[in-house]
């Protein structure tokens, strides 16, 4: 994550002046990707004491000073996190935990991303994968054939970007939903990475790191990229 992007994602918890529990998980998501104690910690501490003098009045200044505390707070255990394998974690919409969730992960990756998602129609989404394609993390998209051809689909902007996209060859569907961030996260559930399910539909996924899921949703994911090639 650059500078920029983690100020900007900062700036998003400072709009209502408190860390949501989400909030929370995806920085501290953050972190644990980005190796805390570090330079990327002191980039983390610096961006927040600067959003806080940006925008401090006498007005807001207590609301302001509590987000700040509650950043630096965030930052004191951060030398002794669990490491992603120990990741367990289970999300619900509608609301914005999971898009939020979601785009802290794609953001978060340093090396690859491999989605497996049925539709994926949600901007906000889309915006984050070319993000990371962008800063050179290796990004692989699997969908299926059908829903990439609906109307809103990010399938063909995500290929005309360069991301590697592939599509299923059959009659039937492509219905998995997950994605794997630098093979040590997986992400899985009833979620397909669109606006409904973020804002309407009764959904979940859960975030694990435990490589007895990993191995096989991995393993999965190159048999499936195998399968749809040419």
């Amino acid at each position: 994550m650059t500078p920029q992007q983690l100020r900007e994602m900062l700036a998003q918890t400072l709009e209502d002046g408190q860390l949501s529990r989400s909030e929370r998980s995806a920085l501290r998501q953050i972190l644990e990707h980005q190796q805390p104690g570090g330079p990327h910690l002191a980039n983390f501490r610096h961006a927040a004491f600067d959003l806080a003098r940006d925008v401090i009045t006498p007005e807001n200044s207590r609301r302001v000073l509590d987000w700040l505390e509650d950043v630096m707070r965030l930052l004191q255990p951060v030398a002794t996190m669990s490491s992603p394998s120990n990741t367990a974690e289970a999300l619900f919409s509608p609301g914005e935990e999971c898009p939020r969730r979601i785009r802290a992960l794609l953001q978060a990756a340093e090396q690859s991303i491999e989605i497996c998602v049925f539709a994926i129609t949600d901007d906000r989404l889309t915006s984050a994968i070319l993000d990371a394609h962008r800063r050179g993390v290796r990004v692989r998209v699997i969908t299926d054939d059908e829903k990439a051809l609906d109307q809103g689909g990010d399938a063909g902007e995500l290929a005309d970007a360069g991301v590697d996209v592939r599509l299923d060859r059959s009659r039937y569907h492509m219905h998995h939903k997950f994605a794997l961030f630098d093979r040590s996260l997986l992400l899985t559930g009833s979620y397909n990475w669109t606006r409904s399910a973020a804002d309407s539909n009764e959904e979940n996924f859960i975030v694990t790191g435990d490589p007895r899921f990993i191995t096989p949703f991995a393993n999965l994911f190159d048999r499936l990229w195998q399968q749809f090639a040419g």
